[in-house]
């Protein structure tokens, strides 16, 4: 989180440093340009004050001697010329090369043979290959005779202004990498109460009511949206464990009751007549007090499995080597066939209470509540699935299908909710939770249980029952994809 900081702060940063130092940079170039364009205007200067005695005089091997040197000196050729541009004096080879490459010679001449001092000719951009072109009339007014003229390269000129240029960026990059240096520890101090509400932010998706935030860490603010965040959950799992509470004591406190009640009601048998309606009457009350006991049990093994706050890693392959053979015994004295298809390898997030007890569970509906004779166990790898759990997102996939009756969809829906039950299934035993509490538990692991189309029914009449169960995979492995099953279409 605080790299995106960075993102945002360093750029401001650079547009800062940027909008300082090309600016100054400018100055820098333009101060060396000036600088040169000074020293060339000296020279032409004393050489046309010089020009103007000697051209008077008639004595010119001197300037001659001079112009000469100063050639070989700086590699500068200084010529003086006449008012048709014909060099008088100088190195006239060296100048006339020097002039053919500049454009603007022309005119900083035409403009010193009519009396007029020269302004600099060339660019200060170090990427520019002009020269520097300084012309100075030699003569006064309308007496001009003659101009002297330099044509300076600036490669000189220009290594220095690169050489400023460069310290100038190593300054710039200076308070850049300060910045860095100091920004990375203070965003990391300043975001991770941050970090930490999101981490237990993610726990507490997965069911952990017990995790807080640190209150002590960070800036003011954040240690204050940290207390509130702790006092919220202090909240929130104080009431979660009061209505766990309350539904696990009313469940054992009923208990005995409804079993003194029972008894009592089954002593009675005895004193039943065979004929009138007494017996029919006793066989209700002990088939409600029978579905009433098995509802406080539902009720206690789901305060039992709520209680447990954390999803665990697990294999499938050690859940199903616990389960199959049981699932199999129960299915052929039923009457029924159980196929598994399961690909050895899959490891997923486990949900509170055991992730065999929720397929228990699937496989007792698709015995108890479809008529099937064919009941399958399928599983799979999803990659990039829309399990919550994990940061990739891939997720293991069990289904439990039939070819029973199967349930409308406008009734799957319904099918999850507490104490549904089909109108189907009324004489049927059972407490309307199992499919409820399956679901509840699997979306705390950060998965999905959804209802589908189980296999084509044997009459070709539709389609049977199907319960997927998507939990996250565990990141690190490499799981054969889901295949897919019979369609019902």
């Amino acid at each position: 989180m605080h790299r995106r900081l960075l993102v945002v702060l360093v750029p401001l940063a650079v547009l800062l440093v940027a909008a300082l130092g090309v600016p100054l940079s400018v100055t820098v170039a333009e101060r060396e340009m000036q600088e040169t364009y000074v020293d060339r205007l000296n020279d032409v200067g004393r050489f046309a004050s010089l020009a103007d005695t000697a051209l008077s005089t008639g004595r010119t091997e001197a300037l001659q001697q001079e112009l000469a040197r100063y050639h070989e000196l700086y590699g500068i050729p200084a010529a003086v010329i006449d008012t048709s541009g014909t060099v008088l004096l100088g190195p006239a080879a060296a100048y006339r090369r020097a002039a053919r490459a500049e454009r603007a010679l022309p005119r900083i001449v035409t403009a010193a043979l009519a009396g007029a001092r020269s302004e600099p000719s060339g660019e200060w951009a170090p990427w520019d290959g002009s020269a520097l072109v300084v012309a100075e009339p030699v003569g006064r007014d309308s007496e001009v005779v003659g101009a002297v003229v330099t044509i300076s390269g600036l490669s000189k000129t220009h290594r220095r202004i690169l050489v400023r240029w460069a310290w100038l960026a190593g300054l710039g990059l200076l308070p850049l990498l300060a910045l860095v240096a100091v920004a990375w520890p203070v965003s990391a101090w300043v975001l991770r109460p941050v970090r930490e509400l999101d981490a237990a932010s993610s726990r507490i998706s997965r069911g952990d009511l017990t995790i807080r935030a640190d209150a002590e860490a960070g800036p003011v603010e954040l240690r204050r949206l940290a207390e509130s965040f702790n006092t919220m959950m202090d909240a929130v799992e104080n009431a979660v464990q009061r209505q766990r509470a309350f539904v696990s004591d009313a469940s054992h406190q009923l208990r005995n009751p409804l079993t003194s009640l029972r008894l009592a009601v089954e002593s009675l048998e005895p004193h039943l007549r065979e004929t009138g309606g007494g017996r029919q009457v006793y066989d209700i009350a002990v088939d409600e007090l029978k579905a009433m006991q098995r509802m406080l049990n539902s009720l206690q093994a789901s305060a039992r499995m709520e209680s447990i706050r954390t999803a665990s890693p697990v294999d499938l392959d050690a859940v199903l080597a616990t389960r199959v053979d049981r699932w199999q015994a129960l299915t052929a004295t039923a009457g029924q066939r159980l196929a598994v298809d399961v690909p050895s390898g899959l490891r997923l997030l486990e949900p509170t209470g055991g992730l065999g007890s929720i397929l228990d569970e699937l496989i007792s509906n698709a015995l108890r509540l479809s008529g099937a004779r064919v009941v399958e166990v399928r599983a799979g790898f999803v990659p990039g699935g829309t399990g919550a759990g994990d940061a990739s997102g891939d997720v293991v996939t069990i289904t439990v299908r039939d070819d029973g009756e199967g349930i409308d969809a406008s009734e799957r829906a319904q099918a999850l909710g507490r104490f549904w039950r089909s109108p189907r299934h009324q004489n049927v035993p059972g407490t309307g939770l199992g499919l409820a509490i399956c679901a509840d538990l699997v979306g705390a692991a950060g998965g999905e249980l959804r209802l589908e189309d189980g296999l084509p029914r044997p009459d070709g009449a539709g389609c049977g029952f199907a319960a997927v169960v998507a939990l996250p995979a565990v990141s690190g492995q490499e799981s054969p994809t889901e295949d897919q099953a019979p369609s019902c279409a």
